[in-house]
């Protein structure tokens, strides 16, 4: 039995990172380009589901083929220690994989990594503490890429991380910043005043996919694992995931776990994408539901009401209320990724998301 290449797991990079080449050619360039580039101070913005954990995990890979090493963590309490910790860890590793090599040849001191143990009894804050790191890396040439999932303005960490950035990106720190976050979350935190520099920072917005780039990235992903997928079924397999990034992994994975040949057929894609379905209403559906305020939920039973795409001013009418007021609405919804607006028409950004709201949210009177 070949082994199964899609990867519908939390952070884990599939084969075939549909539709994301520009925005790691970008910080490819970025990394060679070093300080001074704008790509190195980076939010990734979108909605569960979209991929913003693998895009950062990718980022994260294609920075230590050039260079650099990488200290990843998510925005929780405890964060900026971890920073300090993975980068000393990854810096280590590093320095052991050039002794191996050369050591003599590149100057590096041997005893590099006890140097960065430092007296138990200086009380240093956390910014002198990774000055002294940038200290070490300088000889090095390493660059220092920091990557934060899950932000949120909330952490106060979370705060004086972005605070301290901007001085070692003043100071011509080698060193990079790519945060991932919720658009609600992402929102808060850069209109906070504390971090507003960060309204600089550059802007990647992940969404639905074109379906011919998740057409070429399934049919790749199947045929480099050893199966053939027919036309017939790849295309119903690109209608059922519909631009999302983890639903291709999901519809992939159970469609592949379905065959039981060499091709996967239109009722293995049927099989596998009626579970992924149930999966991806557990796991994004349900809890961005969950997340929504009442008048959200009355917003999205009005928009539900329309098959396509629909204008403001109707589910304005359905709410009962004028459009200036559904509009605040409207700003919510687009700002936490459940909707998008395109061409005067708004429509739901998850998929199922608007069977899930006829068919389980309560009415609203």
């Amino acid at each position: 039995m070949k082994p199964n290449p899609f990867t519908p797991t939390f952070g884990k990079v599939p084969p075939y990172l549909a539709g994301r080449e520009e925005i790691i050619d970008e910080m490819a360039q970025a990394f060679t380009n070093g300080p001074g580039d704008p790509n190195l101070s980076t939010i990734i913005v979108g909605a569960r589901g979209t991929g913003k954990t693998a895009l950062l995990t990718c980022i994260a890979n294609e920075a230590a083929s050039l260079g650099w090493i990488t200290a990843s963590v998510s925005a929780a309490p405890g964060m900026l220690d971890d920073i300090l910790q993975r980068a000393k860890e990854a810096a280590e590793e590093y320095v052991s994989d050039a002794e191996k090599v050369s050591i003599r040849e590149i100057g590096i001191p041997q005893i590099l990594s006890v140097r960065l143990e430092r007296s138990s009894e200086e009380k240093p804050n956390w910014r002198t503490k990774m000055n002294r790191l940038f200290k070490e890396f300088e000889p090095l040439g390493i660059g220092l890429l920091i990557t934060v999932d899950e932000v949120t303005v909330k952490l106060d960490e979370m705060v004086q991380l972005a605070s301290v950035y901007q001085h070692f990106v003043r100071e011509n720190k080698r060193v990079a910043l790519i945060m991932a976050g919720l658009p609600y979350q992402v929102s808060e935190l850069v209109n906070d005043s504390r971090v507003s520099f960060l309204r600089r920072a550059r802007r990647q917005t992940l969404g639905r996919l074109p379906d011919a780039e998740i057409e070429n990235a399934l049919l790749a992903t199947v045929e480099d694992a050893g199966k053939r997928i027919g036309e017939a079924a790849l295309l119903e397999a690109v209608s059922a995931i519909d631009g999302f990034p983890y639903m291709m992994q999901l519809v992939g994975y159970r469609s592949w776990a379905a065959s039981r040949s060499e091709e996967i057929t239109v009722s293995d894609v049927k099989r596998g994408a009626k579970q992924a379905a149930d999966e991806f209403r557990l796991g994004v559906i349900e809890t961005t539901f969950r997340e929504l305020s009442p008048m959200d939920i009355r917003f999205c039973e009005a928009m539900a009401e329309d098959k396509g795409g629909s204008r403001l001013s109707d589910v304005a009418a359905r709410m009962g209320v004028k459009s200036n007021y559904a509009s605040q609405y409207k700003k919510r919804l687009l700002t936490a990724g459940v909707i998008e607006a395109s061409s005067g028409f708004i429509r739901f950004a998850i998929p199922g998301f608007a069977e899930y709201v006829r068919h389980r949210a309560p009415r609203r009177v």
